[in-house]
C-alpha cells in the first residue's frame, strides 16, 4: 500500500512537472513572439523614417499603424493618444471645461449649432446659427471643428473672447466670457404624456446616470400618481457597466442577477447582482430602443426583457456585448480594449455575429437562425441571442424622402429656424409649425438649391447607359424623354406630399431656439410613433400583461 501510494506521488509529480514544463515553454514561446515582432517593427519603423524619399510624419505614421493593428481586432479596442484624452473623459463623465455648446463646419468657418441651457455660450447670449470669425483675436477661418473645439475648451474660469458673425445683425460683434465646468446632464428630459404617463429621456451612462434617472423619476411620483414609465435609450450608445446595473436595480429586487462577465482573464468573469433596494418593482415599464441604442443601452433593455420587468418597444438594437477597460500607455495615452462579454439573465450575449453585417444606417443585417440560439425569459418567453436586443413590439422604423434629406443636407432647415428666431423673440408655450406657417418655409426655399436624385431617377440614368451601348436607346429616345419628364413634373410635388414632415422638424428646430435641449425632446414627443405605442401599452393593463407573461 505504501509502495502504490509512492508510485502514484511519483505520478502525479511528473504529471504537474509536466504541466508546469509545458505551461512554462507555452508562455516563453508567447514572449519569444511578442519580443521578436516588437524588435521587427521597431527596427522598420526607424528604417522608414530615416531613409523614405519623401519627408515622414512619425506621429502620424505610428497613429495608423496603431489604429490597423487593433482594427483586425474588433470596432472598440481604439488607441487614445494624450491630444483626445479630454474627449475620452467626457465620454465616461459627461463633464469637461468650455464654453458649452455644439459646434458644426460650415463651408469655410464653424458655427455655432446649439448652446447648452445656462452655460456660457448661452448666458453670453450666443445663438445657433452664429459664425466664429475670431477666437482670442486669432482668425477662425478654415479651421475644422476639432480644432475649434479643443482652443474653446479649457480650465474653468479661464477666459475666451469670441468676434462672433450674426445674419441678422449688420456688423460682427465681440464677446468675452469665461470657461465653466459644463456637465452634460445623463436625463435629457423628464415630464409626463397625457394621463399620468412617465417619460423620461436618457443620453448616455455616465458617471452617476443611475441616480439622476431615480431622481428624475421620483419626482415625477412625488409630482402626480404614476400610472406607468417610459425610458427612453434610444440613440443611447451607452457607457459605464456598473450603471447600467444600478439602472437596472431601480426597478428589480435587491439581489436579482442582472449581468455576468466573462474573458480570457479569470478576473473579469464577474456576476453583477441589484445590491440596493428597488425604487419600484411595481410600475408598468416600457423601454423603448432602436438600432442606435448600444452596451449598457442594452444591459437594461435586455434584463429588464429577460427578467419580465417591462416591455420592450421599437427597433432590434445595435448589438454591442463586448466589456471595455482603459489602460494606461506612455506618454499620457490610453489604450481601450475589449476584456469580455456580457450575458444577460436569460444567459444570451448580444453582441452581433459578424461587426460588419450592418446596413447604411448602422443597424443589424439579417442574422440567419442558424447563427441563433434560443434562449428563456422567467416566464418562459423565446429570446434569441446573435445580435441586439429584439423589442417585444417592434415599431417600424420611418422611411425619410429624398426631399427632407436633401433639405437636411442643405441645411434649410436650420437656416429657416435660425432666421425665424432673429425675428420672433418669444414663442407660446404649445409652439407648433403649422401649414399656415408652412407657406413661408416654401417662400424661402424657393429661391435655395435643394436638387436631389431620386432612385427612380437613378434607375432612369442606368437603363439609358445601358440603352446606349446596346444601341436600343436612339429608337426610344422620345419615350424616355417624355416619362423623365413626367417624373421630373412629379418631383416638383414632393414637397407638398412631405408637409407634415417638415411641419414637425421645423417645430422642434425652431423649439429648440427657445427651450433648447429639453424643448426639442418635448416637442417631438407629439410625433413619435414609438411613444405613442408605448403609451397604448400602458393604458392596456391586458395587453402589457399578456405581453409580460407570454401568452399574447
Amino acid at each position: 500500500m505504501i509502495i502504490m501510494l509512492k508510485k502514484i506521488k511519483t505520478i502525479f509529480i511528473l504529471i504537474s512537472l509536466g504541466t508546469i514544463t509545458f505551461s512554462s515553454l507555452s508562455f516563453t514561446d508567447s514572449y519569444f513572439e511578442i519580443s521578436k515582432h516588437l524588435d521587427i517593427f521597431t527596427t522598420l519603423y526607424k528604417e522608414l523614417n530615416t531613409f523614405y524619399v519623401d519627408e515622414t510624419d512619425p506621429g502620424k505614421l505610428m497613429k495608423e499603424g496603431i489604429d490597423n493593428m487593433l482594427k483586425s481586432l474588433d470596432p472598440y479596442t481604439t488607441y487614445i493618444p494624450e491630444s483626445e484624452i479630454e474627449d475620452f473623459k467626457f465620454m465616461t463623465t459627461g463633464q469637461y471645461g468650455g464654453i458649452g455648446a455644439i459646434i458644426t463646419k460650415r463651408k469655410n468657418y464653424v458655427y455655432i449649432s446649439e448652446p447648452y441651457e445656462g452655460y456660457p455660450a448661452q448666458k453670453a447670449g450666443l445663438m445657433a446659427g452664429d459664425k466664429i470669425l475670431e477666437i482670442n483675436g486669432k482668425s477662425a477661418e478654415g479651421k475644422t471643428t476639432e480644432e475649434v473645439s479643443k482652443i474653446l475648451k479649457g480650465q474653468p474660469n479661464t477666459n475666451v473672447s469670441l468676434k462672433i458673425e450674426r445674419s441678422s445683425l449688420t456688423s460682427p460683434f465681440d464677446v468675452t466670457f469665461k470657461r465653466e465646468k459644463v456637465s452634460v446632464k445623463s436625463v435629457s428630459y423628464a415630464g409626463f404624456l397625457g394621463n399620468e404617463i412617465g417619460y423620461v429621456k436618457l443620453r448616455s451612462f455616465t458617471r452617476g446616470c443611475s441616480n439622476d434617472l431615480k431622481n428624475a423619476i421620483q419626482k415625477l411620483k412625488d409630482e402626480k400618481n404614476l400610472k406607468g414609465l417610459i425610458l427612453d435609450l434610444r440613440n443611447n450608445p451607452g457607457g459605464l457597466l456598473n450603471e447600467s446595473v444600478d439602472m437596472v436595480n431601480l426597478f428589480v429586487p435587491k439581489g436579482e442577477e442582472v449581468v455576468k462577465t466573462k474573458g480570457k482573464i479569470k478576473s473579469w468573469e464577474k456576476t453583477y447582482y441589484a445590491k440596493n433596494q428597488p425604487l419600484d418593482t411595481d410600475v408598468p415599464l416600457v423601454v423603448l430602443i432602436n438600432s442606435a441604442s448600444a452596451s449598457a443601452s442594452e444591459i437594461v433593455s435586455g434584463a429588464i426583457q429577460d427578467l419580465d420587468r417591462g416591455v420592450v418597444i421599437g427597433q432590434r438594437s445595435f448589438g454591442k456585448g463586448l466589456v471595455q477597460q482603459t489602460r494606461k500607455l506612455s506618454y499620457n495615452a490610453q489604450l481601450k480594449l475589449t476584456v469580455a462579454k456580457y450575458y444577460i439573465p436569460s444567459g444570451r450575449c448580444i453582441q452581433s455575429v459578424n461587426y460588419n453585417n450592418r446596413n447604411d444606417d448602422g443597424s443589424i443585417g439579417k442574422v440567419p437562425d442558424s447563427l441563433k440560439t434560443e434562449f428563456r425569459t422567467r416566464n418562459g418567453r423565446k429570446v434569441y441571442d446573435g445580435g441586439g436586443i429584439e423589442p417585444d413590439i417592434i415599431v417600424d422604423k420611418e422611411s425619410v424622402s429624398n426631399i427632407i434629406l436633401s433639405l437636411y443636407r442643405e441645411r434649410l432647415f436650420f437656416d429657416f429656424a435660425t432666421e425665424f428666431r432673429h425675428k420672433h423673440e418669444n414663442i407660446t408655450n404649445n409652439f407648433k409649425f403649422d401649414e399656415t406657417s408652412y407657406l413661408s418655409f416654401k417662400n424661402y426655399i424657393s429661391d435655395k438649391k435643394y436638387d436631389y436624385k431620386t432612385k427612380t431617377e437613378e434607375s432612369f440614368e442606368d437603363f439609358k447607359e445601358k440603352a446606349k451601348n446596346e444601341k436600343y436607346f436612339e429608337e426610344i429616345a422620345s419615350d424616355y424623354q417624355s416619362l423623365l419628364d413626367k417624373l421630373k413634373l412629379n418631383k416638383k410635388d414632393d414637397l407638398e406630399k412631405n408637409k407634415q414632415k417638415v411641419c414637425e422638424i421645423l417645430t422642434e428646430e425652431i423649439v429648440s431656439r427657445y427651450t433648447y435641449q429639453k424643448g426639442r425632446i418635448k416637442s417631438s414627443l407629439e410625433f413619435d410613433k414609438d411613444v405613442k405605442r408605448a403609451i397604448e401599452i400602458l393604458n392596456d393593463k391586458q395587453e402589457y400583461e399578456n405581453i409580460i407573461s407570454g401568452t399574447k
